[in-house]
């Protein structure tokens, strides 16, 4: 099958207003550039973040979106498919359909709580909903400190239906020394449990 027809490889990432932008944006260039196309959905709170955390001023249309970080990526732009928040024809949004590993990065907990619930209000919720419907894997990237008693509940039910939690917690044993190093740091672990090889972070004593 060519690779525009066979959504097996496929990758759905997901953009929310949580502050951490750059695990995002790195986590996009990597699934690029590893090879798989992925299926890109940006919140609007999520495309301020971008405009305050970074340099980055995305396009307003999707088609022009998409054709900029495929650049920035070094990668044609059909492996790059953005979607708007209310584009409920997308294949995101159908369980035969949609690719089969989803990650929400940053993920905010108000995202949380409404996959945990099932509102699916929005794409990216929709899009999440059906991944554990159709028992398929689900990376949540929380960006928030401290959480509440709710969010911990919230998070405890969607781990019970398969999806993994993976707060964007760094760590230091590779003693970073640059902001990026904290951030391949989340990427690494991220890429590790959606099953994508990566060479950014040399494996615990190896």
């Amino acid at each position: 099958m060519s690779e525009s027809r066979d959504y097996r490889d496929d990758i759905s990432l997901a953009f929310t207003g949580a502050s951490g932008a750059q695990y995002g944006l790195r986590l996009l260039d990597c699934l690029l550039r590893s090879g798989h196309r992925v299926h890109l959905m940006i919140s609007r709170p999520a495309q301020v973040v971008i405009g305050t955390e970074t340099d980055l001023s995305l396009p307003g249309r999707q088609a022009d979106m998409g054709r900029f970080l495929a650049e920035r990526s070094g990668v044609t732009s059909d492996r790059l498919l953005v979607y708007g928040q209310d584009e409920w024809t997308s294949a995101a949004a159908s369980g035969s359909g949609a690719p089969r590993r989803m990650v929400v990065c940053p993920c905010t907990t108000a995202t949380v709580s409404n996959i945990a619930m099932g509102a699916s209000r929005s794409l990216i919720e929709r899009a999440a909903d059906v991944v554990l419907k159709e028992r398929h894997r689900l990376v949540l990237v929380i960006r928030e400190t401290p959480f509440s008693e709710i969010h911990l509940e919230n998070m405890l039910r969607l781990a019970r239906m398969g999806a993994i939690i993976l707060p964007a917690n760094p760590g230091f044993y590779h003693k970073p020394e640059r902001v990026e190093d904290l951030v391949d740091f989340v990427v690494a672990r991220t890429l590790d449990h959606l099953g994508v090889e990566h060479d950014l972070l040399a494996r615990w004593g190896r």
